[in-house]
């Protein structure tokens, strides 16, 4: 799974030449296997190589730096963690690949609905006004 391409739901690219796997030893808890065992995975992916339509390309050039970089330490063993370093930066790419939210326009209530809200309104008030009275 990690040293084969990888397709984003997108149909983004990421080629394996374009991943860099670095590992080191994890923070934290963990006893003796944190102590022995370098769990903690860093992913570095060149966007520059990245292969897809040019439209979401250049989405992601625009939203995210040259240099992809993820990491994880979560997990006890090296290879759940390069499975989540490659989640993140597969989510992180789709999501800097989306398209922009279309523009809100402006809208007003009709003049019903501001009736109905005013007497309503009104009927709350009429209500609390009557819990005022005199004892």
């Amino acid at each position: 799974m990690v040293d084969d391409d990888v397709r984003t739901a997108r149909g983004i690219v990421i080629p394996a030449d374009a991943m860099r796997w670095a590992f080191s030893r994890s923070g934290g808890a963990g006893g003796q296997n944190v102590n022995k065992v370098s769990t903690k995975v860093t992913l570095e992916i060149d966007l520059d190589q990245l292969r897809g339509s040019s439209a979401l390309l250049d989405r992601v050039r625009t939203a995210l730096p040259a240099m992809l970089r993820v990491s994880s330490q979560t997990a006890r063993s090296q290879y759940r963690n390069r499975q989540l370093c490659l989640e993140r930066a597969v989510e992180r790419i789709d999501d800097a690949a989306a398209p922009p939210a279309p523009v809100r326009r402006k809208t007003k209530p009709s003049r019903g609905a501001v009736e109905r809200r005013i007497q309503a309104k009104k009927l709350r008030g009429e209500t609390k006004r009557q819990r005022r009275g005199d004892w």
